[in-house]
């Protein structure tokens, strides 16, 4: 799917993008403000024509389908309610208006999606009245009552408290699991994303990064924006130039395993110069004269609760250490870091991509070795 958005300069906003979504699937749009998320569920959903592609949900092209005529339903971030309608009133509303359901049954839907989403006795109140959970817990239920093919969430968390959020993030998973509806959720946050998807969908510039399991998404980013966007506190970087059979960085320099040189030589394209990361959960604290022992400056010690985040200087590069909460070293002292080899990834500078992300190599077998 692409979208343009002409004028005195066109401005793309999706490039090129496309993916499948499985049936029952819980797909997550994550990516910056500006990344092109909203615009391309606004797509799907109906609200913005496409420039160049094809929409299909199950068999069905809906590139000039009404929203109303696509058998989805979205949710808003701010929820879009009527302020002169109770919340029973914007729950039945679109029934009445786009089907000829009798009133019976959207009675009874109504009544079925309040009793799912906790808001039986919130029924009767305007949405001036309701608390911003139970807002959200009504737009869900009007989402609910059309007993779509797709829902789709636009950031409907982002106008609540963090405790809130929380517990709807609960609900909205076990909504999922209960109905087993089809669900494109976008948002900036990546820890929703991480824990409510079934895959998540990566995208910057109005271009998909990755797509790919929370797993993968984390473990494996395909690219250093992908690495970098997703984890708090950030992936540490440093930048390096191949010399030989070891990464140097201006504050140490790093031996390679043959697993990582196979890598470089299979798919560096020729470069030198990367970018090494390494998330803080895997770089441990170790004695000086270990192999490949990074010497570090500890500057800072954050206590959060069960861990510590440990602030390292690198001869003028941050380093950040997650370790658990009873390692407490003194501040001001230089430490001795050790990285997990299995863990760390490659980015080449010129294009960021993780050369560690890719395929396994074929190892090579000297002629006449057994194999």
């Amino acid at each position: 799917m692409r979208k343009v958005y002409g004028g005195d300069s066109d401005i793309v906003a999706v490039d090129d993008i496309s993916f499948e979504i499985a049936d029952a699937e819980f797909l997550t749009i994550v990516g910056p403000s500006g990344s092109g998320k909203s615009t391309l569920l606004r797509m799907i959903a109906g609200l913005e024509d496409i420039t160049e592609g094809t929409i299909r949900i199950g068999d069905r092209v809906v590139n000039g389908v009404q929203p109303q005529d696509r058998d989805v339903a979205m949710v808003f971030q701010n929820y879009a309610l009527y302020p002169h309608m109770t919340a029973r009133k914007n729950m039945s509303y679109g029934l009445q208006l786009t089907t000829d359901l009798p009133e019976d049954e959207i009675n009874q839907r109504v009544m079925d999606a309040a009793e799912m989403m906790g808001v039986t006795d919130q029924l009767d109140k305007h949405p001036g009245n309701l608390s911003g959970g139970q807002q959200q817990r009504i737009a869900t239920g009007r989402a609910i009552v059309r007993e779509p093919s797709v829902f789709l969430f636009d950031e409907p968390l982002s106008n609540l408290d963090a405790k809130l959020r929380l517990h709807m993030r609960t609900e909205l998973q076990q909504l999922q699991d209960t109905l087993g509806t089809t669900t494109v959720y976008v948002t900036h946050d990546q820890e929703e994303a991480m824990t409510m998807s079934d895959r998540i969908a990566v995208v910057d510039g109005g271009e998909l990064q990755q797509i790919g399991t929370p797993e993968e998404i984390y473990n494996e980013p395909r690219n250093l924006f992908v690495g970098d966007f997703v984890g708090n506190p950030p992936m540490n970087q440093f930048e390096v130039r191949l010399s030989g059979t070891s990464l140097v960085a201006d504050g140490f320099s790093y031996d390679l395993s043959e697993r990582v040189l196979e890598h470089i030589k299979q798919y560096a394209d020729g470069v030198d110069e990367f970018v090494l990361g390494i998330r803080p959960e895997n770089i441990s604290l170790t004695d000086s004269d270990e192999p490949n022992a990074v010497r570090a400056f500890l500057d800072v010690r954050e206590p959060v609760g069960s861990d510590n985040y440990l602030h390292f200087d690198i001869e003028g590069e941050e380093c950040w250490v997650r370790v658990p909460g009873d390692v407490k070293p003194d501040t001001n002292q230089e430490l001795s870091l050790a990285f997990d080899e299995e863990r760390l990834h490659l980015f080449r500078q010129s294009d960021g991509i993780n050369i560690l992300a890719q395929e396994e190599p074929p190892l090579e077998v000297t002629a006449g070795q057994n194999t």
